[in-house]
């Protein structure tokens, strides 16, 4: 595998010092070190989910891993084959897209895909009108668990998963936090959502979702609790499972590899564009109060 020079495009999010840590940090322990991969440049600036205290404590770890850090996204780009998008504030996503299809470059782009559903579409429209090498999803498609669990009942008529529901600084927080455990539940059920009813309490988001096939999901996002897991049913078998989180980073960031050196991504981009559906709707529902129908067919 050739050795790829990634531009990181945000600091607002600790995923830019994750990756940047398996890529580029000597020290990494051997077990979640990715190779192939050498971040040279990270790009900085302020989004309500991280102020200039902690951009430059962030900005002092990736300098110490040889990282060049800088405010101007030409500069970051200047010298790169690939694009990792990872702002943490979804809002900022098509803004910044729009800026990186134009180097010609294969792009990541970072969880969830955007802050609305027709900030994903445009952003969905644009690759395909470009040619544009895309890739984006959340680390949960490729945990070990959620893997497994997809492989042992490939085709079921229930699935019910859960996950946290974290607090956005700003924007919805089902759309920023709930796109774990909506990645789950579309890895495992796969296409053809086409209405949903979500509920809050006090202990988060639930979302119930139907299929086109008559089957259905259930999503809960929970408030305070980091636990991932569920299970997967026919009507008459069962296969439950619990999230191990801590490979998560480095079994994505291997996808994220293959993909930079010409493979297809595990998770086609339509699939990134209903999980953006799935959590767009469920917010929807959310203000309304009633069922909402998905934004689009897949």
């Amino acid at each position: 595998m050739n050795e790829i020079k990634v531009a990181i495009v945000g600091l607002d999010t600790s995923h830019s010092v994750e990756f940047a840590r398996r890529m580029n940090d000597p020290q990494c322990d051997p077990k979640i070190k990715v190779d192939g991969l050498k971040a040279v440049s990270c790009m900085r600036f302020e989004t309500p989910f991280q102020d200039k205290k902690g951009l430059d404590e962030r900005q002092k770890t990736l300098e110490g891993w040889g990282i060049k850090v800088t405010e101007s996204f030409d500069e970051c780009v200047a010298d790169c084959d690939a694009v990792m998008l990872e702002v943490n504030d979804p809002a900022y996503h098509l803004e910044y897209f729009k800026k990186a299809i134009k180097l010609g470059k294969p792009i990541y782009l970072d969880k969830p895909m955007a802050d609305t559903y027709a900030s994903g579409k445009a952003i969905y429209d644009l690759a395909k009108k470009n040619n544009v090498k895309v890739f984006s999803a959340s680390s949960l498609r490729f945990v070990t668990a959620v893997v497994e669990a997809n492989k042992v009942l490939s085709d079921p008529e229930f699935v019910a998963v859960f996950g946290a529901l974290g607090n956005a600084p700003a924007g919805s927080s089902v759309v920023w936090y709930g796109v774990h455990t909506m990645e789950m539940l579309q890895k495992l059920m796969g296409p053809g959502a086409v209405s949903l009813k979500a509920i809050r309490d006090e202990k988060g988001v639930v979302s119930v979702v139907k299929y086109k096939n008559g089957a259905r999901g259930i999503a809960e996002l929970n408030t305070g609790s980091y636990v991932y897991g569920g299970a997967v049913r026919t009507k008459g078998e069962v296969h439950s499972f619990t999230v191990d989180m801590s490979m998560a980073y480095t079994l994505e960031l291997r996808e994220i590899a293959k993909f930079f050196n010409g493979e297809e991504p595990k998770a086609s981009f339509e699939d990134t564009l209903e999980v953006m559906d799935l959590l767009d709707t469920t917010q929807r529902s959310l203000d309304s109060g009633k069922e909402e129908k998905l934004n689009g067919i897949y």
